[in-house]
Formats: C-alpha cells, structure tokens, sequence
C-alpha cells in the first residue's frame, strides 16, 4: 500500500511530497530545509531512496542536492537540464524503483521550463499519483515565461501539449500532485483548490478544455509580474546549493543597529504591522514573518545586501531564517531580539505612523483634506478597479520609485493591509509622513469611495 504526504511552504506557495511503500519512499521537489523532510521519513519510519525533481527551480532554493548527499538517495534531475553536479539524469519513460511494486516513470511535459519533467507514481504497474511539478497544476499551468523572454510563447503550446499528454495516457481518478499553484508566483493564474484528479482537470482546467489558440492567448494575457529573486534561483539550483545554515545569527545591540542603518543596509522588523506602526526604529522596513516574508523581502531587497532581523521572540526570529534560507538570503548580518526600547540609540526614541480604514480615509476627505492615496497592488490587481484619484506604485517597486510619490500625507493601501505595510515603512524610512490602511479593498466602496471600473466609468 502506497502513501503521499505533503509537506506545506507556505510562504512561497509551494509543496513538495513523501511518497512511497512499508520500506522506502521518493522525495519530489524539497525545500531548502531538508530536516523537516527527514523528520516526516522517520516518522513514517521508511528510508529515502530517491529525491525527484520535476525542474531546475526559478522560485525556491531546491534542498535535493543535499538530501540526495545525507541519506545516499539516487539524485534524480531532468536530463535536459544543465546543472554542474553529478545526478542520475531522468528521460521520458524511465523508472524508478521504490518498493514492493512501487515505481516512479518519468513523463516528458515542456512548457514551465524546457527540460520539465513529472513523474507518475505507479502501484502493481498502475498509475495511481502524477507528481506534476510546474506542469499540469489545479485549474491552470505553471508560467512559461521564466525561462528565456522569446521562448515564452513555445513554452506556453508546449505546457497545452504536455497537460494533454498526462491526460491522455492517465486515468481519470489518478491524483493530480503539482509543487506550485498554492499561492506561488510561478502559477500562470490563480489555483483552483488543494486536491484534483486528471478527470477534474479534463472537465475544468483552460489547457484540457479550450483549443490551443485560445488557451495560449489568454495564457500570455494574464501572466503577472516576476519577483526580481527569480533571476537568482535558476542559476543556484543549477551550480548546486550549498547545505542550509539556520544557526542563530550573532546579536546586534542598539549602537550597531543604528550603524548598519547609517551605512545603508537594510535592517527589517518582523513584528506584525500593527506593533510597528506603534513603534519602531526610525529606518527600519516592516516585513512580518506572518506575511508573506520571503516573497517580498526577496523581491525588493538589492540582492547581496546584508539584512539585519528584529524579532519579538527567538521563535520568531528562527521562522524568518528558516523562510529566508529558502530563497538563498541564507546568513543575516545580524540579529535583535526584544522591542524597540532595546533597539533605539539612547537619546532617541522610536518612529511611529497612523493606520486606519478606507471608511477614515473617506471621511478625511468629506472633511477637505486632499491626502494621496497611494495603491501598492500589482497591474493584475487594479485592473479590477481602484479608488478615483489614486496613484499606482506596485510594492515591490515602490523603493525604487519614491520620487514619483505626490507630495502631502500618503494614505498607502493594497488589498489587504500586509503590503500597504510594507510600502508605508519604506515611506516612513523615507521620510513621508504616511497612514497606512489596514483594511480590505471591499471596504473601500462600503466607505463611498468612488472606484474606477476597467471599462473607464466611476462607481460608488
């Protein structure tokens, strides 16, 4: 009898499995830190013999390298991939053996990247699990755009045909077992649930149910931005990660703190953006480790930058190591642990800003005040529409782009409030006085605020 465990990232959106029999099982697709991976093993009490990868990566450091060098599992990895570490190179049609009439078979589907691979589980011979990496995901595709700007068209008729193969030779109740579309920017459009089947796929999913043309344009239409970290992925999967280090970084006191600011580095406050809006230290950018963390740090910090962590606790502090590490910001310069009282140079005290509501920022503006209102959603987002007179910065642009803020109060706001967090401590660190709004964007149009529609029209 087979198993499938999960193992969640939340963070980025992603999931790699543990898959096997009594005896030995398959790692597809690993974090970056492999100790929860061996821990699921010995709680299942069965030895690692393979480690799959469906793709070189663009998202996410990949932890295969080592987990393959620690437990003396077979290194699988796409034969079309050029990579500068010995690995057993995956073809189409070849299998692995896992256990007692347990067998992994390898399944050509280009279109996420070249030289992607998935990788069907079968039991007595019959296919029962299709681990389908970046390839067939749950109501979409995997982006073909990461790769190479003029193979993102190729990509994208290869991804029609590869999801057409997998359903083509599957039955209909094998499950459907993707590594992305949980979130992950390397999901071409929203997911469309936690669990699938190919025979769900083939009713509900664009590339199984629309002509090729069709699909591939509205594919090419609804890609989104590409988180900058992108670019750095790739390359560190191919030369070989090194082994994860979630050591507890050295500690800074107040006076370092304030030197590393002065010298331009970039000192990050985990705490939650309500504790930071009340008090931090002047400088600082607010990134919660309940957010999500390595997703926009990643993005907006120039990469190679030493970054310096304030937490509110030890935990919390090995939290963000742990979802930093997995996109290759492996050491922190430093570390803090406490609040602001322990972070300020004496004599000084800490920075603050105001949040509030949509239903506030309305009223400010029934009472006169002119105050921009700064949107930090992305393109796709606001496409949907955007309170009337707004100025667009997209967060992960917004550092780069500060000059473009009008003058006067900045109201900042996303869809949620996390990001507008963001945005409003770059703001402040900039010097801008800023009011952050906390708030859902329904309730933008619940306050009366007129929105802009697509189609050009106010609405209120």
């Amino acid at each position: 009898m087979f198993f499938v465990d999960v193992l969640e990232t939340e963070g980025l959106g992603n999931r790699s499995y543990l898959a096997g029999g009594a005896r030995s099982a398959v790692v597809v697709d690993p974090p970056r830190d492999i100790d929860r991976v061996i821990a699921e093993a010995a709680r299942r009490g069965v030895r690692i013999a393979a480690v799959a990868e469906t793709h070189v990566h663009n998202d996410y450091v990949t932890g295969g390298l080592e987990l393959a060098r620690l437990t003396g599992a077979r290194y699988l990895v796409p034969a079309g991939a050029e990579v500068a570490y010995a690995r057993v190179a995956v073809a189409d049609g070849d299998v692995e053996p896992l256990d007692q009439e347990l067998e992994l078979r390898a399944v050509a589907t280009p279109g996420h990247t070249p030289h992607h691979i998935s990788y069907v589980l079968q039991e007595a011979g019959r296919a029962v699990a299709a681990f389908t990496g970046g390839s067939l995901l749950i109501g979409t595709v995997g982006r073909p755009d990461l790769v190479e700007p003029r193979l993102t068209e190729e990509l994208a008729r290869a991804q029609y045909a590869s999801a057409h193969r997998l359903a083509d030779q599957l039955e209909d109740r094998v499950a459907v077992l993707p590594t992305h579309g949980f979130g992950s920017f390397c999901s071409s459009s929203a997911s469309g649930g936690e669990h699938s089947t190919i025979g769900a796929e083939k009713a509900a999913n664009p590339a199984l149910v629309q002509d090729v043309e069709t699909f591939v344009r509205e594919l090419l239409a609804g890609l989104d931005d590409v988180p900058a970290y992108y670019a750095h992925m790739g390359p560190a999967n191919a030369e070989g990660p090194a082994p994860v280090d979630l050591t507890e970084p050295r500690r800074a006191d107040a006076d370092e703190i304030a030197r590393r600011l002065a010298a331009g580095e970039w000192v990050v406050d985990l705490r939650s953006r309500v504790a930071f809006a009340a008090g931090h230290v002047a400088g600082s950018f607010n990134f919660e480790v309940d957010g999500q963390l390595a997703t926009y740090l990643a993005w907006m910090i120039p990469w190679g930058k030493p970054v310096t962590l304030l937490a509110h606790s030890t935990e919390e502090l090995a939290r963000a190591q742990r979802e930093l590490a997995r996109v290759g910001i492996d050491r922190p310069a430093a570390a803090s642990v406490g609040s602001p009282a322990d972070w300020v140079v004496d004599g000084t005290r800490p920075a603050s800003f105001r949040r509030a509501t949509f239903a506030e920022l309305a009223a400010a503006r029934r009472g006169g005040e002119d105050p921009v209102v700064l949107d930090v959603r992305r393109d796709s987002e606001r496409a949907g529409g955007w309170v009337e007179g707004s100025v667009h910065l997209p967060v992960h642009e917004i550092h780069q782009r500060l000059d473009e803020v009008p003058p006067g109060t900045v109201w900042v706001h996303c869809a949620g409030g996390m990001r507008a967090a963001v945005a409003a401590s770059v703001l402040d660190a900039a010097g801008r006085e800023v009011v952050a709004v906390d708030d859902g964007f329904a309730a933008a149009a619940d306050a009366g605020l007129p929105l802009v529609t697509p189609s050009g029209g106010t609405a209120v």
